[in-house]
């Protein structure tokens, strides 16, 4: 208990566990049946019932129900996480919709995007949302898939039940029911060798 802090504003369910090294801070809900930490921080948060959130960190954003977090995520700036969602390993979401039953399960970037239900997202997945001047959004349509180093180049709009091949910068909108492939064909140079 000594290395929790829980600011006077915070709100807590029932059966609620806060492991230690965790911070509660600002106008934070967390719903019945949590568990929170051991290492995270939420702030001005709503966490909703039956949500795991393990060594990472939610400010400004809200977790539907049954969702986990983490370990090492970062959600920020505005975040909506809908119910029965994961989100995992080392991964960064900024103001950004994720509807119910998405996985977003390891090393990738969502920022400025909206992601109906059921989307997977694979591994090393980017939004490509900052031109050097502004932001734009990329739109994922629900039941959508994307591949292991995936990378949408926003503004676009991915439709429903589309699948993205991996290793794929994707920079133009893609209809419904697609399989969408973005990258060179693999060359092969037979008996080259590099220079010592």
């Amino acid at each position: 208990p000594d290395s929790i802090t829980i600011e006077d504003n915070v709100i807590l369910g029932t059966d609620v566990i806060i492991e230690p090294k965790t911070h509660l801070r600002g106008n934070t809900v967390i719903g019945a049946g949590g568990r929170i930490g051991p290492g995270s921080m939420i702030d001005n948060s709503k966490i909703g019932d039956n949500v795991s959130v393990l060594y990472s960190v939610v400010t400004d954003s809200e977790v539907a129900a049954n969702t986990t977090i983490g370990p090492y995520s970062h959600l920020r700036g505005k975040v909506k996480v809908g119910e029965s969602c994961r989100i995992g390993n080392f991964v960064e979401i900024k103001k950004t919709t994720i509807g119910n039953n998405t996985n977003v399960a390891h090393l990738s970037y969502l920022g400025d995007a909206t992601l109906e239900e059921k989307v997977n997202i694979g591994a090393g997945t980017i939004t490509a949302n900052y031109d050097g001047v502004n932001k734009h959004p990329t739109y994922l349509g629900k039941g959508t898939k994307t591949g292991s180093n995936s990378v949408f180049v926003a503004p676009v709009t991915i439709g429903k039940d589309v699948t993205v091949a991996a290793g794929s910068v994707v920079t133009s909108d893609v209809p419904d029911e697609c399989l969408v492939i973005a990258r060179t064909k693999q060359r092969i140079i037979e008996g080259w060798k590099q220079n010592s």
